[in-house]
């Protein structure tokens, strides 16, 4: 019950940020669940598997309020799945320990990232069509094998060129169901086929993956009230700086 309880604040906390700005839930939960000893593919399965269900109730929040650029919607789509399935098949076939190491790194820079981008302001204009694929498959790719990084690489990238934030966040959201289904699947796949070695049994995070779900399917329709209150730069400032140090602290302890 206290790992449950854990995860539960962070599922809630990670969602928060992730329905005010459309991004930061994997990386928030996969840097956490590192923190904890569990290896990087097993941390990676365990987010996406919460996500499953957090991405349906942020998506659909979404479509329901009509946040959705159905264009943008179906040019991230494919992409972003070829470039998960990808990515789950990379770490799969890696050893856990070896890959640790990176995966903390990665995360580290993805925390600064998001700290540095709470300082900025993004002009919009029209998101130049050709962006869209390249962002989407490395997003993908990162996502599956950092346990996050959809929302910070292409709601951060797609902004960057201009988007409009509700319509960028609302279809990137939406996307990232399909995104995370394919992750999913792929790790599955790894774990039937035998390409997924080292494989843990998946029920050890089975209260931490429940935890995730609950904390963040309950925070997920109240995130939208929530941004009105605390100014999304100081959320994503605060969620930079601890993403920073959790993953420092994991490279520390690796050295």
């Amino acid at each position: 019950m206290h790992d449950f309880m854990i995860f539960f604040f962070v599922g809630a906390l990670a969602q928060l940020v992730d329905g005010a700005l459309g991004m930061a839930y994997g990386v928030i939960s996969s840097t956490v669940l590192l923190s904890f000893g569990v290896l990087p593919a097993q941390a990676s399965a365990s987010v996406h598997a919460a996500e499953l269900f957090t991405t349906a109730a942020s998506g659909g929040a979404h479509i329901w309020h009509k946040n959705i650029d159905w264009k943008l919607f179906w040019r991230l789509v494919p992409f972003g799945v070829l470039g998960g399935a990808l990515g789950a098949y990379v770490l799969t076939g890696l050893d856990g320990d070896v890959v640790k190491p990176y995966v903390a790194a990665y995360l580290a820079v993805m925390g600064a990232y998001l700290l540095s981008r709470s300082f900025r302001q993004v002009p919009q204009k029209p998101v130049p069509a050709r962006v869209v694929p390249p962002l989407a498959l490395v997003g993908g790719l990162f996502d599956a094998i950092g346990g996050g990084g959809w929302g910070p690489i292409v709601t951060s990238g797609l902004l960057g060129a201009g988007g409009q934030p509700r319509y960028v966040i609302g279809s990137v959201n939406a996307a990232e169901f399909l995104v995370t289904l394919s992750v999913s699947l792929s790790f599955a796949l790894a774990l039937v086929t035998g390409h997924w070695e080292d494989a843990p049994d998946l029920m050890t995070n089975a209260m931490a993956v429940a935890g995730l779900v609950c904390g963040g399917v309950v925070v997920a329709p109240f995130a939208g009230y929530a941004i009105r209150i605390i100014p999304q730069n100081w959320l994503l400032r605060l969620v930079g700086l601890l993403i920073c140090v959790l993953a420092l602290s994991q490279i520390w302890q690796l050295i």
